[in-house]
């Protein structure tokens, strides 16, 4: 006796329905959906971003050179990578990047360190105390990098400023525009201006770990410190990861603070005192925009390097 499977689906329905294979699927509409509200994001990074360091990198490969004597004016000549070559035998752009990375290696772990801390002690407040010193400690980032800067300009000056008053009456003088003083006070802007925004990322990365981590540390009679130490502080390494790399890509292109205190101090802050101030005088000073566009991609090629090993290095898998 022979039986016939059973396969749920009546005689004549096999195989795809006529007009299946032509509508979409529900998975193919979901993802362009997806990209429809990301397509905002791409449009601007493509604009802002791709298109900016294609067009550098384009005229990087010119330069403008006399024609004839002298008196036919400038012409345009395809150069290939000459200018690259004359970037990377520049002792001047490259003194200028280790004295920006000497500078970082100071910096960074200072304004980290405090961020850090403040995000510990915020940390241990009643949640309502805790939002209005997070408030009143971003309130410096959210003054333009400008505006900082001139302000505290006016802070370190000796004949307006407070500051140098203050430290006569205690017997000190302060000269905070000299050459010995001037990268501290670029630092102490620059850590003012960022360590709001940085124990902002740490205390968000505090606010996921669970609660009772700390309680079961307390039963066990850990002090607030050896929990801030042994527990709070592995659970924020990513994000103290995520800080350090954006401080080095921040740090590598400070351009706003050095060109503002070489108003006040031109024989100490040089054109060539920072890459990107040795760029931005390539480029309207010396009016060598090729040039300068080479040196640009170099700084990005620099900048994509450096922060790539510092990734690397600080974000291993903890054993």
């Amino acid at each position: 006796m022979s039986t016939t499977p059973v396969t749920g689906e009546p005689k004549g329905t096999a195989g795809p329905r006529p007009g299946h294979r032509h509508r979409p699927r529900w998975r193919t509409l979901r993802a362009i959906k997806g990209a429809s509200f990301a397509a905002p994001f791409f449009l601007g990074f493509l604009f802002v971003f791709v298109v900016p360091v294609g067009y550098a990198a384009y005229e990087s490969l010119f330069s403008e050179r006399s024609s004839g004597l002298g008196i036919g004016g400038q012409e345009r000549v395809f150069v290939g990578l000459d200018n690259f070559t004359r970037g990377l035998s520049d002792g001047a752009f490259w003194a200028s990047m280790a004295r920006v990375l000497a500078f970082a290696c100071v910096q960074i772990p200072v304004m980290l360190g405090l961020a850090l801390v403040m995000a510990l002690l915020i940390d241990t407040l009643a949640t309502r105390t805790a939002h209005r010193f997070r408030l009143a400690f971003l309130i410096p980032y959210m003054i333009p990098g400008v505006v900082a800067a001139l302000m505290w300009m006016y802070l370190y000056s000796p004949r307006l400023g407070p500051l140098t008053d203050a430290f006569d009456v205690l017997g000190v003088h302060v000269d905070f525009y000299a050459s010995e003083m001037l990268w501290g006070s670029m630092g102490n802007l620059l850590t003012w201006h960022g360590l709001g925004y940085n124990m902002l990322i740490i205390y968000g990365a505090l606010l996921a770990v669970p609660r009772e981590l700390f309680d079961a540390a307390r039963v066990d009679g850990a002090s607030e410190l050896r929990i801030a130490l042994t527990v709070k502080v592995p659970f924020v390494r990513g994000a103290l990861v995520l800080t350090g790399m954006l401080s080095i890509i921040g740090m590598l292109q400070i351009f706003n603070e050095p060109l503002l205190f070489r108003q006040v101090a031109p024989e100490t802050v040089t054109k060539n005192y920072t890459p990107i101030l040795m760029i931005y005088n390539q480029a309207f000073d010396a009016n060598d925009y090729h040039y300068a566009a080479a040196l640009s991609i170099l700084l990005a090629l620099v900048v994509g390097a450096v922060s790539f090993a510092f990734y690397k290095l600080t974000n291993r898998p903890q054993a």
